[in-house]
């Protein structure tokens, strides 16, 4: 029986993809990191078949272990602690079959966003686009100050490392949106903190001049790359790249985040949930106040196309656009923090 060990199971990106491969796949073996009880007891709740081992990122000797035993690893847990990537690679490295195991390693876009942070450009459109085909070496020897490349080196070296031993890949996902499946967390960061930022302050923004862009896709989208990759594992990782070429991006096209911010004060605003549609233009220093590197998170671009998803396994986003699904993260930002009621409450009052 295939073995599959996930760190990251209760957030949002790896909830998502054990959605899509626990059901797409009943008879994986699934055994999930989780860090206590309480999120224990969420994943049971939704997958009762699945062994819970107990620890985080620091319990090394257990991510070694569990890894030891996987056909699959599929870290969605943190993309830049180095110590958990190494313990996993160190892991399937010692296992015992004979046979390689496979490592699906969780990055981010951010790590296409060097060039704005040495200019420590904020707001400005960059043209650059980087590709995971003709221009995967581009990527994968980003500088080493990019964000996540600490760790993307260690995942990209595994089959040196280990070799015949260890395949494996990185999935790096953009800006992310749209509920997610999984047991605990269900929603993502960049969008929903700007939906709330607004509602928060009365007025929308954009970070300088807005006129920066960033790649986007749907989380349901990004977890059937996820879906692939582990089924071409079960396969013997026949039709996708593992290795030094090995590196995925998934992505339904770009934004511009003065439109988002644009769009989510005019949608606040229809709402009666702020006085005005029109936005500030704000200082960098402002948007890491409204939320922690919220300079970086709205400020600057990342831009990718995901060609080798499409081209290996025939990867398709078919989810909604984000500007048609901005209403309902308006709308669900909104009722957190009490400003609406949800449809339920209002016909029981």
């Amino acid at each position: 029986m295939t073995k599959l060990f996930i760190t990251g199971a209760t957030g949002y990106i790896g909830g998502d993809a054990l959605y899509a491969i626990a059901n797409a796949h009943p008879e994986l073996e699934i055994t999930a990191l989780v860090r206590n009880s309480d999120k224990g007891a969420k994943v049971a709740s939704q997958y009762s078949k699945i062994r819970l081992v107990y620890g985080d990122l620091d319990s090394t000797d257990i991510l070694t272990t569990e890894a030891s035993k996987a056909n699959v690893v599929l870290h969605c847990a943190d993309a830049d602690h180095e110590g958990a990537a190494k313990a996993l690679v160190a892991g399937l490295g010692k296992r015992e079959s004979g046979k390689a195991g496979y490592m699906i390693h969780t990055s981010g876009t951010g790590i296409l966003s060097v060039a704005d942070f040495g200019r420590k450009s904020y707001g400005v459109k960059n043209e650059k686009v980087y590709n995971d085909w003709d221009g995967v070496t581009e990527v994968t020897s980003l500088p080493d100050m990019a964000a996540h490349r600490n760790v993307d080196k260690i995942v990209l070296a595994a089959g040196t490392e280990h070799p015949n031993k260890v395949h494996s890949v990185i999935v790096c996902p953009p800006c992310i949106w749209g509920p997610g499946r999984g047991p605990d967390n269900q929603k993502s960061v960049q969008v929903y903190r700007m939906a709330r930022a607004t509602l928060e302050r009365g007025k929308g923004f954009q970070v300088e001049e807005g006129n920066n862009l960033w790649t986007e896709v749907h989380v349901q989208d990004l977890s059937n790359v996820y879906l692939s990759l582990v089924e071409d594992a079960i396969q013997g990782g026949k039709r996708a790249s593992w290795g030094p070429e090995g590196y995925y991006f998934a992505e339904n096209g770009d934004f511009v985040w003065g439109d988002v911010g644009r769009a989510i004060a005019k949608i606040a605003y229809d709402k009666k949930l702020i006085k005005t549609a029109e936005i500030d233009n704000i200082s960098t220093e402002e948007a890491d106040k409204l939320t922690p590197f919220g300079a970086y998170l709205w400020g600057m671009n990342s831009r990718a196309r995901a060609i080798r998803a499409r081209k290996l396994f025939d990867w398709k986003p078919k989810q909604k656009s984000l500007f048609e699904m901005l209403p309902d993260i308006v709308d669900g930002e909104a009722r957190e923090l009490g400003l609406t009621t949800s449809h339920a409450i209002q016909a029981a009052g």
